[in-house]
């Protein structure tokens, strides 16, 4: 079992590396003119793209099918980001007051006790 799940992880990634191959050398340049000529940040996407490469295939025929993605296509994202962020720093917020409101005290009626290594105790 442990081998065919190692198997299926090489064979994964190994296409991930072909698509991380043709995307970063030919695909990104036909849907991001933003990526034209930059070459630099182009291997920072390689792990991404190993992992997510059918995301990325995906993404990729979209593109190509419907032709660049305007800037509205992007406005509903935008906004639940911000949403978002709000929403975790209320959480994070309510999280340290319940966890400082919730915190005990030790006995102190109850004496400490020493363990000890010997053998039948």
């Amino acid at each position: 079992m442990a081998a065919t799940l190692v198997l299926l992880g090489e064979v994964w990634l190994w296409t991930g590396a072909a698509v991380a191959l043709v995307f970063l050398t030919i695909g990104i340049d036909r849907i991001d003119e933003d990526a034209q000529d930059a070459y630099v940040f182009r291997p920072l996407l390689i792990p991404g793209v190993l992992l997510i490469w059918p995301l990325v295939l995906w993404r990729w025929f979209q593109i190509e099918r419907h032709g660049q993605v305007t800037q509205k296509r992007y406005q509903p994202v935008r906004r639940a980001h911000g949403v978002a962020a709000l929403t975790m720093s209320a959480v994070i917020v309510l999280v340290l007051i319940l966890g400082w409101s919730a915190r005990q005290d030790w006995p102190g009626d109850i004496a400490p006790v020493q363990l000890t290594t010997e053998a039948g105790s």
